[in-house]
């Protein structure tokens, strides 16, 4: 019967430390040759893959503008700095940016949708389908009768949605919403395209289409007792609480009981 022989704790120990040495240096030599490999030119970025609602972007311009910006190759690229570096594009709302192999990235772009200009007369900036405010060239627009509006910039949205409420109401009488304001003070002041001013008072959403709505029910009688159209309005002021008052081209007139001011 043969005797297993049982070698010192000392040579045990020191040939398990050697064997995790090697795995150390193996794992260190594959690390160093994947980072080697990771920086090779083959991986740089050369090739961009645009998808979603590029209109005033293709593949040429952003290679042109965005990728000589960008640090890294296919394994090492930012994929957040790179987002940043496509939304910083004049046009760009949203980007995501993701690999494809060996050195390309698949961007999928959403473009600011533009409705209408934001700021005072002359304000060149640009208002979004959401409501946020944003630079371009204007000279790219689709289309140059956009709406203007204005307000303070955190309530933009606001402004917004109180536009594309009392738009439809006017328009069932004909007459396009130039402008809209919400003053500092919260109240409201339009101009429509015929030029007719309009103060529409403060309130809520509700409470200013619900007070545009009782004007607009009675404007056209009362604009033809005066043989005139609502075309022909100079000027209106819903901040009665009992009427409205109005001024027509050539006459002035206070339809309603006058009541006091909101």
């Amino acid at each position: 019967m043969r005797q297993t022989t049982h070698l010192p704790l000392d040579v045990r120990l020191m040939r398990a430390l050697t064997a995790l040495l090697l795995v150390l240096a193996a794992l260190l030599l594959a690390g160093a040759a994947l980072a080697w490999g990771a920086r090779q030119p083959v991986f740089d970025i050369q090739g961009l893959h645009i998808v979603g609602d590029a209109t005033h972007y293709n593949a040429i311009t952003l290679r042109a503008n965005v990728l000589a910006r960008l640090r890294g190759t296919f394994f090492t690229l930012d994929l957040a700095a790179a987002r940043q570096a496509f939304e910083a594009m004049p046009w760009v709302r949203q980007a995501v940016v993701q690999r494809e192999f060996p050195n390309r990235l698949r961007v999928v772009l959403q473009e600011h949708q533009p409705v209408a200009f934001w700021g005072p007369e002359g304000d060149l900036r640009l208002l979004n389908s959401y409501g946020e405010v944003f630079d371009a060239n204007v000279g790219e627009l689709d289309r140059e009768d956009l709406p203007r509006l204005n307000g303070p910039l955190d309530q933009s949205a606001q402004v917004l949605a109180m536009y594309q409420s009392l738009r439809p109401l006017l328009m069932r009488m004909e007459l396009g919403l130039a402008q809209l304001e919400l003053t500092p003070r919260g109240g409201w002041h339009a101009e429509l395209d015929t030029g007719t001013t309009l103060e529409l008072g403060a309130g809520e959403q509700a409470e200013v289409v619900t007070r545009a709505e009782k004007f607009l029910k009675t404007v056209t009688q009362v604009t033809a007792r005066y043989q005139r159209t609502p075309e022909q309005l100079a000027s209106v002021d819903l901040r009665h609480t009992d009427g409205y008052a109005l001024a027509l081209q050539g006459v002035a007139t206070l339809d309603g009981e006058s009541g006091k001011k909101q």
